[in-house]
């Protein structure tokens, strides 16, 4: 096994690597220096697309078809986006592996998931007119340079929202760069450009000249973590700022008359220049190194180092870690060193083991942490073990340790040997792994249909797997070719049982696809209403949609789905769609009758509900400011159930006749009994709205007779009612003269004993006795208590005596006073001792 210092360059005070990742990437048909290449970050999925400048062999037809190809890094086709939407000006991928596609138009497609699918949206800002030229694209967004030099900024691929930055000078752009909003000091997008033999910084507020006089810059390049710029200069030379532009830290002449194609950043300590097969990484202080290839080269930067891709080979330049440097670097001494020495002694059996142990036993534990890093660090699956066998003979020795970091790092380099197969081609580092997380990981295996990986790896780690199986039960709606009902048999007999799966995402794939009954067929196993409705309702199935809100209970659903069917049928569809559903029929009548009483009242008319029609139109009678309005609603309501035979109606349409009847006789006492009889003009007195016994009281309290008998004729008034409405009045009006009248008469309909009450309650006790001789059906006793209740106790006890009853005079005799008192000793000495 060769050593793993076999690859490694010095450059300056630090080594760099190149890990060969992947052989024969692409077929040598393929001219890869005639096409743009993009790779996706996190060593993600790579695009090329023809460079349109350029003239290439033509190979039929079919091969010149413009299209984007996505492939891993080994070079498996992963997908083909057939493009024929005008020219391309800008190609780059996001933070989480969506392809965007800008056209010289202005239009922007945003691919996801690698399937083709996309969400369009336009830059505006006068792109469609000046052309978009170029563009520069960071993790969540992009900046456009349109050719009358304005740079359209969009900050989020969720949301986006172009915005217009400052106005830069209009001289032409050499090159230019960004600086992303994480780190410029302005925390917004920062745009360099090179103009004439300097350089603007622009950002939304200002276009600002930093008075660099050493250009024209011809490429511009910016580190990943924005602390270092790197500016190519038209004679050769490579200058390396600070990101404030404080400092000029190094300087490079590469002496080499023909401007390279591309200049990026190797992390953040390197830059590298590439011609057509030739690499120059420059490190600090203008150290160098190069690099030869046989074919046209493309470099293809990440986080923390380089790719470089050509049709042979895939590889990885990065800067050594400190770790692997500190076990590997010839001659190295350190504790990590003799340890992975120690081990390899140990398994040659060698009692030297035993030495190397004990000479850094104060280091130990220091030096199984250098190991385990390390091992994290390396590609090379022989070297992994070999460090992880040193750290597991280290912290065996060792007393006390911790082996979380051990294990936590055998199982993440398990994953990363896994995604990294050829197969796979997912060469990520273990930097990259842990700022891209293991749930991103398993999302981008998800999207490149890797399933039985992803399932493995998110069981291995312990992550949800709802995602992966949503995933592969869309897709194999998409392009199974088998029935609707094996496609629907088999998926749900896929995810029974899996948790958190969505039904609801699995139809609209489905639907999207025209597969219209199949997605309908998969929403009856979507146990959330609230995710089937809308689908539902968008499938135009409207009619299941409504069975379904109903079936969950939620009144929220049930009226969403309500306004959705109003608005699109007509009304009577629509009440044909909820006479047959109760709960909808509720529903609508409840929040019409506080809403939309007219669309109550069509659908009382579309139902034959002539009953509750008429209520409907009696209550607005009711609400009614003038008189004439409720006699017109009221003739409407009496209309409405004119046909009706049925008992309720009979008497429903008789009472609104009376209603009627009875309004008409108030407004005429309204007109007659006005401020000249006696002047009625409070509230209090008006007749507009009383019901027939009202009506009557009020006029009888306003002595009006005739008219009060007029009323109960009219509507056959009973005479004990009449009688009870007459003596409330009166006392009400404190008519005790008529009240005196009355009282001479022989009979009343109501008795006597009410007048008595009525009118003592009033507080006239003179009246109220005139009434009690009267009640001869009560017991003499009752007289008593009736005639004390008057206060007219010589009476009361004549009651008594007359009923020789002396048990009452005694009580009255109690209760008696002054001549009262006597009056009664007298009565009781009247009667015989002891007779009661």
């Amino acid at each position: 096994m060769s050593k793993p210092t076999a690859n490694w360059e010095k450059l300056g005070d630090k080594f760099y690597r190149k890990v060969q990742l992947y052989t024969a990437v692409f077929d040598q048909d393929l001219e890869l220096e005639n096409y743009n290449v993009v790779g996706a970050p996190y060593s993600g999925a790579v695009a090329i697309y023809r460079d349109e400048d350029k003239i290439y062999t033509y190979r039929g037809p079919q091969a010149s078809k413009s299209s984007i190809d996505i492939y891993s890094c080994a070079g498996k086709l992963i997908r083909r986006i057939n493009w024929d939407k005008g020219s391309i000006k800008g190609l780059g991928w996001s933070e989480d592996e969506k392809l965007l596609v800008v056209t010289e138009e202005g239009t922007v497609r945003c691919y996801y998931d690698l399937q083709g699918d996309f969400v369009p949206f336009t830059l505006g800002h006068g792109a469609d007119e000046y052309g978009v030229q170029s563009c520069k694209f960071y993790g969540s967004g992009f900046v456009a340079l349109l050719g009358n030099n304005n740079l359209i900024s969009v900050s989020s691929y969720a949301e986006p929202r172009p915005k217009l930055l400052a106005i830069p000078p209009s001289d032409p752009i050499i090159s230019w760069s960004i600086i992303p909003p994480a780190y410029s000091l302005s925390r917004s997008v920062e745009v360099i450009l090179a103009i004439g033999k300097t350089l603007y910084v622009v950002d939304a507020t200002e276009a600002e000249d930093r008075s660099f006089d050493a250009g024209p810059f011809r490429h511009i390049s910016v580190s990943p973590r924005g602390e270092f710029l790197a500016f190519y200069t038209d004679d050769g030379k490579v200058w390396v700022v600070s990101g404030d532009w404080s400092d000029k830290l190094s300087e490079y002449d590469s002496r080499v008359k023909t401007v390279p194609k591309d200049m990026q950043w190797c992390g953040s300590n390197a830059v590298a220049l590439a011609w057509e097969d030739e690499v120059h990484l420059v490190g600090p202080r203008g150290a160098v190194t190069k690099f030869y290839y046989d074919a046209w080269i493309h470099l293809l930067p990440d986080v923390d180092g380089l790719r470089l891709l050509t049709n042979d080979v895939c590889e990885y330049l990065q800067k050594v870690p400190d770790e692997t440097v500190d076990v590997f670097r010839l001659g190295s001494d350190s504790p990590a060193a003799n340890l992975l020495e120690a081990s390899s002694l140990l398994e040659q059996k060698s009692p030297k083991a035993d030495d190397l142990i004990q000479l850094i036993r104060s280091d130990l534990a220091e030096a199984v942490d250098t190991c385990i890093k390390a091992a994290a660090h390396e590609f090379n699956i022989h070297w992994q073990k070999s460090l992880l066998r040193a750290a597991s003979f280290g912290k065996s020795v060792l007393d006390l340790y911790s082996s979380d970091d051990f294990v936590e790092t055998c199982d993440t380099l398990r994953v990363l040997n896994a995604v990294r197969f050829y197969e796979i081609g997912l060469p990520i580092s273990y930097d990259q792994y842990r700022r891209l997380t293991p749930e991103k990981l398993v999302e981008r295996l998800t999207n490149r249909n890797e399933y039985l990986l992803a399932l493995r790896v998110a069981s291995y780690l312990h992550l949800p797997t709802s995602h992966i199986h949503g995933h592969w039960a869309q897709q194999k709606v998409r392009v199974s070719t088998d029935t609707e009902e094996q496609i629907c048999s088999l998926i749900v007999k896929k995810l029974h049982g899996k948790p958190g799966i969505s039904f609801e995402e699995i139809a609209r794939a489905a639907y999207d696809e025209g597969r219209v009954r199949l997605a309908t067929e998969l929403l009856n196993y979507e146990p959330r209403a609230g995710k089937q409705v809308p689908l539902l309702l968008n499938m135009k199935e409207d009619n299941i949609a409504l069975d379904k809100a109903i079936e969950s209970g939620d009144t929220d659903l049930i009226f969403h789905v309500l306004l959705h069917l109003r608005k699109k049928l007509p009304l009577a569809s629509f009440f044909r769609v909820i006479n047959t559903r109760p709960v909808a029929t509720a529903l609508v009548e409840s929040s019409a009758l506080d809403q939309n009483r007219e669309l109550l009242k069509d659908l009382y008319y579309q139902d034959d509900r002539r009953l509750d029609g008429s209520n409907l139109l009696l209550s607005e009678a009711l609400a009614q400011p003038s008189l004439s309005a409720s006699l017109d609603k009221l003739k409407l309501a009496s209309k409405y159930i004119a046909d009706s035979r049925d008992a309720p109606s009979v008497f429903q349409r008789q009472a609104l006749d009376d209603a009627a009847k009875l309004l008409r006789l108030q407004e005429q006492f309204e007109k007659d009994l006005g401020p000249r009889d006696g002047g009625i003009t409070s509230p209090s007195s008006s007749f507009i709205g009383l019901s027939a016994h009202e009506t009557i009281f009020q006029l009888l309290r306003l002595g009006h007779n005739k008219r009060a008998l007029k009323v109960q004729s009219e509507f056959k008034i009973p005479d004990k009612t009449y009688a009870w409405l007459r003596l409330r009045a009166l006392v009400n009006a404190r008519h005790w003269n008529e009240l005196e009248e009355i009282g001479k008469q022989k009979k009343s309909p109501i008795g006597w004993e009410p007048f008595f009450n009525e009118v003592l309650a009033a507080g006239n006790t003179r009246v109220a006795s005139i009434f009690v001789p009267k009640c001869t059906q009560l017991t003499p006793a009752e007289r008593v208590e009736m005639w004390t209740k008057c206060g007219l106790l010589v009476k009361a006890g004549e009651e008594a005596m007359k009923a020789k009853d002396r048990a009452l005079l005694e009580e009255l005799r109690v209760k008696a006073g002054g001549s009262a008192a006597v009056e009664i000793e007298r009565m009781l000495g009247m009667l015989p001792a002891g007779r009661r």
